[in-house]
C-alpha cells in the first residue's frame, strides 16, 4: 500500500446552476513533503465544515484503482490524481479491505478511519453531470475520511502500513452499502 498523490486545493467560487457556489473539491497534486496538521494538509482548505473538514474528517482519500473505472465510464473528462476533491490518492487500500476504525502510519503521520465519504452535490458542480452523485454512491468507489491521530509529514511514494485494526468488523464498502440500501428503499 503506498501514497501515489498528494493534492490540496483552496476554496473557490464557482458559477453553477444560476448562482455561485464556493467549492474546495478541486485538489491538484502537489511534490515533495506536506505537512499533515489534526484538522488538515498545509496548503489545503474544506469550504464548507458542516459536511467536510473537522477531526474526524481531515483527510480524504481515494484509491487510484477507482480512476481506471470512472474513465472508462467517463472517457470525455480529464481525470488527473484529485479529481474526486481527495487529499491521498492511494494504491491497495480499497473500501471492502478498510474498516472504521483502522489506524495507518504514512511518512510520519499516523491516521484512523472514521468514515466513507457521502457525496453531495459539490460532486455535480465539480463535473458537470447531473447524474455523478448517484453514480459515485451507486459505484461504491467513494473512498473515506481519516483522523489525524499523530501530526507529521506525507509525499507521494510514501509507504502506507496498517498499524490497527477496528473493532467493529464491518467495511467502508458495507457502510456505504447499507446506506445505498436505505436510500433505495425510501425511494
Amino acid at each position: 500500500m503506498r501514497i501515489v498523490s498528494v493534492n490540496v486545493g483552496r476554496p473557490r467560487r464557482v458559477d453553477w446552476g444560476g448562482r455561485q457556489v464556493r467549492s474546495a473539491i478541486w485538489k491538484s497534486p502537489v511534490a515533495g513533503a506536506v505537512r499533515v496538521t489534526r484538522l488538515n494538509l498545509v496548503g489545503d482548505k474544506q469550504s464548507d465544515l458542516r459536511v467536510h473538514g473537522g477531526p474526524d474528517k481531515a483527510v480524504y482519500v481515494y484509491p487510484s484503482e477507482h480512476y481506471a473505472c470512472w474513465r472508462g465510464e467517463l472517457p470525455e473528462l480529464d481525470l488527473p490524481w484529485g479529481a474526486f476533491g481527495e487529499n491521498l490518492t492511494t494504491e491497495g487500500l480499497l473500501e471492502a479491505d478498510v474498516r472504521s476504525g483502522d489506524s495507518f502510519r504514512a511518512g510520519s503521520a499516523e491516521f484512523r478511519v472514521t468514515s466513507p465519504r457521502m457525496p453531495c452535490y459539490k460532486l455535480q458542480v465539480r463535473f458537470d453531470r447531473e447524474d455523478i452523485v448517484r453514480r459515485f454512491m451507486d459505484s461504491g468507489r467513494t473512498g473515506f475520511y481519516l483522523a489525524v491521530v499523530e501530526e507529521g509529514e506525507v509525499a507521494a511514494g510514501d509507504e502506507v502500513v496498517r498499524t490497527g485494526r477496528g473493532e467493529r468488523d464491518i467495511s467502508i464498502a458495507d457502510v456505504v452499502g447499507r446506506k445505498r440500501a436505505r436510500r433505495d428503499a425510501r425511494s
